[in-house]
């Protein structure tokens, strides 16, 4: 070959013993399970917390010619989707139908839980899916009244997600469902009512409880600060969410004329949906009619496509807006056509 490219590439070749690549061998680490054993936690009441219970909505009645509002509205657009969804819990509600609100924690974090209780209590909610998250800001909202910290001052110092109550709530919650055979949310709901939290009127999980009515939480491993703690029993935190999740089918099953909304959950809650939806069509349950909604400050694939578009044979409806004005809206919307 003469001194062209092709020969210099070629003498500058190292050997390959027949192989077109030279593998170079690095030693492989070798990582065990993390011990955390050694995790300190901290008391709740040394966390600064961001949500105080003293600023949470009220549930009050709408006020008198609040339909008046309503009706002098325009009719496009997000106006239209809140009327028919509106109609859709109205219609649900008196035909006894299911009507079941899947919410984010930004929801509880906002100050909603006490609207949710009164729609608990009026029967216009009967049933609630939340994440890990959500669980654990209700929880602290019922246990000092406040939630929610710092997380990029904390996470710098590694005291973010330390709450030593939290933790034990958490143990005791998963402990409960082993023994009596519970869904997460209604163990955890029953821990609430149970210990004498100062602020248990404010809990959603608790007012689930204390109703019969079913609420599930759906936990994804890593994602919550009490996975960060010593002492949580993954075995019993994994048994008790799917159990939920078995809860959440079943409530699914019976969907037929009634209405899913989900409120601020981007990934699992809708993930969780499908996966229902589809265990129910393969049992039989007819799911033909039934109104999806996404209630969210920014519209995301995975509930338009999960919630929304795949589910049903019709689409559901999308409205932007944060939480802590359009779920009081709706919420006057609903009482003031029922009142009618």
């Amino acid at each position: 070959m003469g001194p062209g490219r092709d020969g210099a590439a070629e003498a500058g070749r190292a050997p390959s013993n027949g192989s077109e690549h030279t593998l170079l061998e690095l030693p492989t680490p070798r990582y065990e399970p993390l011990d955390l054993s050694e995790v300190k936690l901290t008391p709740i009441d040394n966390r600064e917390s961001l949500v105080q219970h003293e600023r949470f909505a009220r549930p009050i009645d709408p006020p008198p010619g609040f339909g008046d509002f309503i009706a002098s509205l325009p009719r496009f657009l997000a106006v239209e989707r809140l009327i028919a969804l509106r109609d859709a819990i109205v219609a649900a509600h008196r035909a006894e139908r299911p009507v079941v609100l899947a919410f984010g924690a930004h929801v509880i974090k906002v100050g909603l839980g006490p609207l949710l209780i009164d729609l608990l209590e009026r029967g216009v909610i009967t049933a609630c899916a939340t994440n890990g998250a959500g669980m654990i800001h209700d929880f602290e909202v019922s246990f000092v009244g406040r939630t929610s910290e710092d997380v990029r001052a904390n996470v710098l110092d590694g005291s973010f997600g330390m709450a030593e109550e939290t933790a034990r709530a958490v143990q005791a919650a998963t402990s409960r469902a082993r023994r009596d055979g519970l869904g997460l949310g209604r163990a955890m709901g029953e821990e609430i009512l149970t210990s004498g939290h100062p602020h248990a009127s404010l809990s959603v999980q608790a007012a689930a409880a204390r109703l019969g009515r079913p609420f599930s939480v759906h936990v994804a491993v890593g994602t919550d600060i009490v996975h960060q703690a010593p002492g949580v029993s993954g075995a019993d935190l994994g048994e008790a969410t799917y159990t939920d999740f078995r809860l959440i089918a079943s409530v699914v099953a019976d969907l037929e004329d009634g209405v899913w909304i989900n409120a601020g959950s981007a990934v699992v809650l809708p993930e969780v949906f499908l996966k229902a939806v589809s265990i129910a069509r393969n049992m039989g349950n007819p799911l033909d009619r039934v109104m999806t909604a996404n209630l969210d400050m920014i519209q995301h694939y995975r509930p338009h496509a999960n919630v929304l578009t795949r589910p049903m044979k019709t689409e559901g409806v999308a409205i932007t807006g944060h939480h802590e004005l359009l779920l009081p809206l709706l919420r006057f919307m609903v009482l003031d056509e029922l009142g009618r």
